[in-house]
């Protein structure tokens, strides 16, 4: 009879057991795939998505650096070209008898250009002048060989002067203007990085907090199971 009840507790130890260890194996099996799906999640944020959006935030950057800067010195020279026709209206008018514009003469290149502005109207007005029907109206006779052929040049050379000053200004104001807006991009792709560091972090201080429980807990059902079959 002792020996009966001795093999039926020991069936029953033997019983707690196995049910310890599959209750442990399901556990166990669990954590690791809670654990395994943190740490790939923490991974695949740090090291999958923020160097590709490292990457692409420096290529926006310097396409975006390129941008503003051409956008800048469109900006000059418009503002440059309209302030050299302005200071310039007064001396078209003189060239309207031969029909010649010069205002339209102004473009990139002649509006910060005195010596080629000045050439270009002069070559107009020579080839205007050749004719026998121009060769007496009076803008003729003043670039003649008795007159002051650049007799405008002075007044060329201080609009263009003003020009390039009113286009430097204008390229500063728009360069100013576009990091303003780039600022506030900067700013909101700042927070997203931010905010993608916080949910790594978060996924791994979860792994490691579950990591330590299960490793815990198996130690102390380890413990117990030792007891069990003592």
């Amino acid at each position: 009879r002792m020996k009966q009840k001795r093999q039926k507790s020991k069936e029953q130890r033997d019983k707690k057991t196995q049910e310890i260890i599959d209750k442990d194996k399901m556990d166990k099996s669990l954590a690791e795939k809670i654990e395994k799906g943190c740490l790939k999640c923490g991974c695949g944020l740090g090291g999958g998505v923020l160097p590709v959006w490292g990457l692409v935030g420096g290529l926006w950057y310097a396409t975006w650096s390129q941008y503003v800067t051409q956008k800048a010195l469109q900006a000059g020279i418009e503002k440059g070209i309209a302030t050299v026709v302005t200071q310039l209206k007064e001396v078209a008018n003189e060239f309207v008898s031969i029909k010649i514009d010069i205002l339209k003469m102004i473009n990139a290149e002649t509006y910060r250009s005195a010596q080629s502005l000045t050439t270009s109207i002069y070559e107009a007005t020579q080839k205007a002048c050749a004719g026998n029907i121009s060769q007496t109206a009076p803008i003729c006779v003043r670039t003649g060989l008795r007159g002051t052929p650049f007799w405008y040049s002075e007044k060329v050379l201080d609009a263009t002067r003003e020009g390039i000053s009113v286009a430097k200004s204008a390229e500063k104001a728009a360069i100013t203007a576009e990091n303003a807006k780039s600022t506030y991009l900067f700013s909101a792709i700042g927070y997203s990085v931010l905010a993608i560091l916080i949910i790594v972090l978060v996924m791994i201080i979860i792994y490691l907090v579950l990591r330590y429980r299960r490793k815990k807990k198996m130690n102390k059902k380890a413990q117990y199971t030792k007891l069990l079959n003592q």
